[in-house]
C-alpha cells in the first residue's frame, strides 16, 4: 500500500513584489545531518485513508515545529510522488512561524547500526525561511513542484 503524507507550504511577505519567503523544516537524524540541497521539505507526516488531508497537514505541523498550524485560507496545491512512492499533498498558506522556535516530535532508530542501541532524534532538526529561489535549491526534489504550483498560483 502507498504511504500518503499531507503538509503546509506556509509562507510569508509580498507575493506580487517577489519578496515571498517559504518555511522549510530539515529532516533529523543522523542519514540526513551532513545533507542540505534537496533534503529540505515541507513540514508534513503520513495520514491514514479515512483522515482528512488538510487536517492532518495541519496536525504534522504542529508536530514537526511545535508551534500552531496557520489559521486562514488555504490553496490546494495537489499530490506529487516522492522518488519512494510516497505521495505527498500540500497546501500553501499564509502565516508566521518562529524558525528558532521549532521543537519536532521523534523517532528511535538503532543507531550506530548493528549496535542494538536505540537513540532518539527529531523528525525536524531545524527549520528556516528562504526565498522561493532559494527553496527550489533546498527542497527535496519532488517537492519543488509545490514551489513552481505555488508560483504560478500567485502570478510570479
Amino acid at each position: 500500500m502507498v504511504a500518503h503524507s499531507a503538509g503546509l507550504l506556509v509562507f510569508r511577505g509580498d507575493e506580487e513584489s517577489g519578496g515571498c519567503e517559504v518555511f522549510l523544516v530539515h529532516p533529523g537524524g543522523p542519514f540526513w545531518a551532513r545533507k542540505d540541497a534537496g533534503a529540505w521539505s515541507i513540514p508534513k507526516g503520513e495520514h491514514g485513508p479515512d483522515e482528512d488531508p488538510l487536517a492532518a497537514a495541519r496536525r504534522e505541523f504542529g508536530e514537526e515545529t511545535g508551534q500552531r498550524s496557520p489559521a486562514g485560507p488555504v490553496l490546494d496545491l495537489g499530490e506529487v510522488r516522492q522518488r519512494g512512492g510516497k505521495v505527498v499533498r500540500a497546501y500553501a498558506v499564509r502565516g508566521v512561524v518562529d524558525a528558532a522556535a521549532v521543537v519536532s516530535n521523534t523517532f528511535a532508530i538503532q543507531w550506530p547500526p548493528g549496535s542494538g542501541q536505540l537513540r532518539e532524534f527529531p523528525e525536524a532538526d531545524r527549520g528556516e525561511w528562504f526565498t522561493l529561489a532559494a527553496a527550489a535549491v533546498k527542497i527535496n526534489q519532488a517537492q519543488a513542484e509545490f514551489l513552481t504550483r505555488f508560483q504560478a498560483a500567485i502570478g510570479d
